[in-house]
């Protein structure tokens, strides 16, 4: 059988997470590892500063105490799996809310993903975007995600992992049942209007302490002919991005040595 290992930066009680453990368990042997405690935002931070602990809460089913979605992937694919024997494939999320544009940077799920390619393994971020009248209407807010990475992963094991090493598949999940989905679209990040949302406050003891906001959700409009990440998904699409590792500025390399 195929092996997948499953992570995720929302925590191991995820609704989500087991969403996609369902959607998986027809095609191969999964083992989860997910962090204790959500992890949203924590980019791909590894944990060097405390010692990390698996707790088996089922078979196959660990949760790291208290790691990030980068410690789960690393420490199942060195601790879980022979070196001779590592999964088929790794897959970060369904995480509960999009991952799009720079928000990748930011993303615990996208990092997941990343820490596989950088293993050698190839991998796939999930994200599902939200709106009211999914939270309203529960029973079907998972379902076009669940049949979307069912679809995708049997194709790469009935096939091969469609890209070159050191690069990941980041998918995007509109807020729709699957009967309203366009389909398929392949895409470019998007890229976001940032703001600086952050409250401050005083406590008890007369101190000042900052709560970070939600990001502003203003994007950008696209100025290039393949959609973008969050085009799609707001036009009904499943976006499936193709992201890489290499953050070098190919184009300016010439010019900045000139400058320089």
């Amino acid at each position: 059988m195929k092996k997948i290992l499953i992570t995720n930066d929302d925590g191991f009680d995820s609704p989500a997470l087991h969403a996609l453990i369902k959607a998986l368990q027809p095609l191969g042997e999964i083992i989860t590892v997910a962090p204790t405690l959500e992890k949203s935002a924590c980019g791909h931070s590894l944990t060097l500063t405390r010692p990390l602990r698996f707790v088996e809460l089922a078979p196959n089913f660990y949760k790291l105490d208290d790691g990030t979605p980068t410690d789960c992937v690393f420490l199942a694919l060195h601790k879980l799996y022979p070196q001779d024997a590592q999964p088929d494939l790794v897959i970060s999320g369904i995480n509960i809310g999009a991952n799009m544009g720079e928000d990748i940077t930011y993303s615990g799920t996208a990092s997941g993903a990343m820490e596989a390619v950088l293993q050698g393994v190839p991998a796939i971020a999930i994200s599902q975007d939200f709106s009211d009248d999914m939270r309203e209407k529960e029973g079907w807010e998972y379902a076009l995600a669940m049949q979307s990475i069912h679809d995708i992963v049997a194709k790469i094991f009935e096939g091969s992992f469609p890209l070159a090493p050191r690069k990941f598949l980041n998918i995007n999940i509109p807020a729709l049942p699957p009967a309203q989905s366009k389909g398929f679209k392949i895409t470019r990040t998007g890229s976001r209007v940032y703001t600086n949302d952050a409250d401050a406050h005083i406590n008890p003891r007369g101190q000042e302490y900052f709560w970070i906001g939600l990001v502003n959700h203003e994007w950008r409009k696209s100025q290039g002919e393949v959609m973008t990440d969050v085009e799609a998904v707001k036009s009904g699409y499943i976006s499936i991005t193709p992201i890489h590792l290499d953050m070098t500025a190919h184009d300016d390399i010439e010019e900045l040595s000139s400058w320089i």
